[in-house]
């Protein structure tokens, strides 16, 4: 994960200071791209201890379709409190739109299931990607999430947009485009996350695995994570954990948490930052 840390130094030397939504105040570079190979190991950050669980539980409720945090909560997973309503509701976000993209008939079209179909049967088509950007629920910004969520749209518009998939020599690689990157706190989730559905979207399609490539839009560090970012900097960063896959469940949708291990996994303790909303 060198590559990561030398973003944030990036970011530190030489990027400009700005004004954002929440008005915490961001220092952000824009244009830029990380590669990572998981055949070298599971790109898990080892300078900083990431909560694993809440990795793999997030993407098992964005597979599901699931909007509501009443599920992750259960399931130990807290990150998305803060946006969403008394009910736990964060609107039309990104398991909506992954499961179900609304038609204009008033059927929905299932994104995951069209990925799998390609990687399945048309391995070299160059349409083998999914998005969340739904323009007809994007939030008003000057709302807050909660008001957005009661309004039909959704709490924050998807950070991480559109992911896409290759296939060469029978191995899957992706790549996500990220339009808002908040590069301490999200980052590090992001990058793990788009490595673990590699993992299962190869599994589930009989390949292997290759690259994931992270492309970033807006990458900034908030004011208030400056000493956080130099914390991190000054550690070193260890070997890369292996991922392991206990079982292939029958879909895509039918994984657990216990399905998942990390073998390997040694990081330094974790660095907390507050969350900018």
């Amino acid at each position: 994960m060198r590559a990561y840390l030398e973003l944030l130094r990036d970011i530190r030397d030489h990027g400009v200071d700005r004004g954002d939504r929440t008005g915490t105040g961001t220092r952000s570079v824009f244009g830029r791209q990380l590669r990572f190979d998981l055949r070298e190991g599971f790109p898990l950050l080892t300078t900083k201890k990431i909560h694993f669980k809440s990795v793999v539980n997030e993407l098992i409720w964005f597979l599901s379709g699931d909007t509501n945090t009443r599920w992750l909560k259960e399931n130990g997973v807290s990150i998305w409190d803060e946006w969403a309503t008394e009910d736990g509701d964060l609107g039309p976000l990104y398991g909506a739109q992954w499961h179900a993209w609304p038609t204009r008939d008033g059927g929905s079209i299932n994104q995951i299931d069209y990925v799998l179909d390609c990687l399945r049967n048309r391995p070299e088509s160059r349409r083998i990607l999914f998005h969340a950007w739904n323009v007809e629920y994007l939030p008003d910004e000057s709302m807050t999430p909660q008001d957005n969520v009661a309004a039909g749209r959704m709490a924050l518009p998807p950070c991480h947009l559109l992911y896409q998939f290759y296939v060469a020599n029978g191995a899957l690689s992706a790549q996500l485009y990220i339009r808002s990157s908040d590069v301490f706190l999200g980052l590090p989730f992001n990058i793990a996350s788009l490595a673990l559905l590699t993992h299962m979207l190869a599994q589930q399609a009989d390949l292997s695995v290759a690259e994931v490539i992270v492309s970033l839009g807006d990458a900034h560090i908030y004011s208030n994570h400056q000493r956080q970012v130099e914390t991190q900097l000054a550690r070193e960063p260890g070997s890369a954990p292996t991922l392991a896959i206990g079982r292939r469940p029958d879909t895509i949708y039918d994984y657990r948490f216990e399905d998942f291990s990390l073998h390997d996994y040694d990081p330094q303790p974790p660095i907390p930052a507050p969350v900018a909303v």
